[in-house]
């Protein structure tokens, strides 16, 4: 009974409200390209069938891949996000640089503030929301082995701030840039087809169907992977906002409708089309990033949020390659995984098809300017962000052990409420919370799925919008992704959360190599024509 609760949604979905006069889907079969489309699909819906026919055999199967994964590949996530840092402070210094995007000719499709604000909303999404408070207080109850902190230690609270730069500034969006650069380079410079395999190619000419076909159906089973995950922490994060601010006790049933109401709003935008839906609410969701993050600022324990913030900034810089390559005793701790591996495994699922995105509406910039607001501004924003919310739980759970007690008896989800509890204006600020973490799960699952409808396209839609064969798309990816986001987070719940994003990060480094590849010969003068 429950298999065909959940089921029914994502058959439901592909007719998409057709009031039974065609067959499911009978004219987007035509438009999708099938071998992208139907290979995740079809090993997405097998899994989930399998989770709902015998949970704790599929919990144990992916269980094990994820360690094996995990054992073979940790290194490999390390290597490769170090060296896109590496990579992308070469590309901004060369000659590449100054190239526009789309050539010398081509205008910009969003404003600067625009592009900027969509870009933010779409990469963040409810991430620094969920683990801003929530990071930092497992590092200072728990610190890892190798450093020899004891917990609640003042040693112990400095690593928890500069690990949660290491996971949440430069390096992760250095894992968007590199794809996205490649990707926008190959689609408007080099007039590639809308496609991941396109961006990675490194041969002359237009690369082999069988090459994309096979590199984007990867890609996208990453991303549903991430999304999925991302989209667990999210539930999780109202749930605890919920019973919080309103008393409403946590349940799956409050899960799955909170799922299915993400779900309807994101279609609700992307059927508005990409220059009114996403812009209009990535423009409210940046606005009300900065409105929160100056609020707790002030009204929080601000002395001691720049003074903790300083010490850490300089722990990290300091340590930036060490805690890149997890050097000094860092690879043989379990925390490594569970942690920094982690991170960059949730940013590389993401990357590969939200690169898409990100290179679609870059056209008319430079390379320069590209990486200006694909990077540093982001990381600069994320650096903020995580000083004042890191900082700020640090300093108020060392005060009143308020947050790490909330980890210990109410989970993951409750730390973020916690720490609102101890500040002005508590019930208010709560309820505001809920609403941006809606809002920023919408607004980055309405762009992610603007790529995903475009990849499984035959052909990529003038200007970017789509008729009712995207939307078609969009709705049964929506779907799928909150049905297996549901399935993990009303069974294993953060556990769950990590496991998906393990299982699409691999994929994800596979992507972002490629990409990389491109980008060298790019910026050593070859032409990929």
């Amino acid at each position: 009974m429950i298999g065909r609760f959940c089921i029914w949604p994502l058959l439901r979905a592909l007719k998409c409200g057709a009031a039974g006069a065609k067959p499911i889907f009978r004219d987007t079969f035509a438009q999708i390209r099938p071998a992208v489309f139907w290979t995740p699909a079809l090993v997405l819906i097998l899994a989930l069938g399998a989770s709902l026919v015998d949970f704790d055999g599929f919990l144990a199967a992916a269980t094990a891949a994820n360690g094996w994964i995990l054992d073979h590949f940790g290194w490999l996530f390390s290597v490769a996000t170090f060296a896109a840092v590496v990579l992308i402070a070469f590309v901004f210094a060369s000659p590449l640089g100054a190239a526009r995007i789309g050539g010398e000719g081509a205008k910009p499709i969003l404003s600067s503030w625009s592009w900027f604000a969509v870009t933010l909303c779409t990469t963040i999404a409810i991430g620094i929301l969920f683990w801003g408070t929530t990071e930092p207080i497992f590092h200072v109850t728990a610190p890892p082995a190798f450093t020899g902190f004891g917990p609640g230690s003042d040693e112990a609270r400095r690593f928890a701030l500069s690990a949660l730069f290491l996971h949440w500034t430069v390096t992760p969006y250095a894992l968007y840039t590199v794809p996205a650069l490649a990707f926008a380079l190959a689609f408007h410079t080099l007039g590639r087809q809308y496609s991941v395999g396109a961006a990675i190619y490194p041969g002359a000419g237009e690369p082999p169907r069988m090459f994309c076909n096979a590199v984007d159906a990867l890609a996208l089973f990453a991303l549903v992977a991430g999304v999925a995950a991302a989209l667990g922490a999210g539930v999780l994060s109202l749930t605890g906002g919920l019973k919080a601010a309103l008393g409403v006790p946590d349940s799956p049933a409050l899960r799955l409708a909170l799922v299915a109401a993400i779900v309807g709003a994101f279609v609700a935008s992307s059927a508005s089309g990409l220059h009114r839906g996403i812009r209009f609410l990535s423009d409210i969701n940046a606005k009300a990033f900065f409105a929160l993050a100056a609020f707790i600022f002030l009204v929080g324990p601000t002395g001691e949020v720049l003074a903790r913030g300083a010490e850490a900034l300089a722990d990290y810089v300091a340590g930036f390659i060490p805690a890149s390559l997890n050097l000094d005793g860092r690879a043989g701790d379990p925390w490594t995984q569970s942690w920094t591996v982690f991170s960059f495994a949730q940013w590389l699922a993401w990357a590969p098809v939200t690169a898409l995105f990100l290179g679609r509406i870059a056209v008319g910039y430079t390379v320069r300017a590209f990486i200006l607001v694909n990077l540093v501004l982001p990381a600069l924003f994320g650096m903020v962000w995580m000083t004042i919310f890191g900082a700020g739980a640090i300093e108020i759970d060392s005060r009143t052990g308020a947050l790490s007690a909330a980890l210990e008896t109410g989970g993951p989800e409750a730390v973020v409420y916690a720490m609102f509890a101890a500040l002005p204006f508590a019930p208010v600020v709560q309820a505001l919370f809920v609403a941006l973490v809606f809002i920023s799960f919408v607004t980055a699952m309405d762009s992610t799925t603007h790529s995903v409808a475009e990849v499984c396209l035959k052909r990529a839609a003038p200007g970017g919008e789509h008729g009712p064969a995207g939307l078609r798309i969009k709705i049964f990816w929506g779907v799928l992704i909150g049905l297996i986001s549901w399935t993990m987070t009303a069974t294993t719940g953060v556990a769950g959360v990590r496991m998906l994003s393990n299982l699409g990060g691999l994929p994800g480094a596979f992507v972002l190599i490629g990409a990389g590849v491109v980008l060298v010969r790019l910026t050593a003068g070859a032409r990929l024509r």
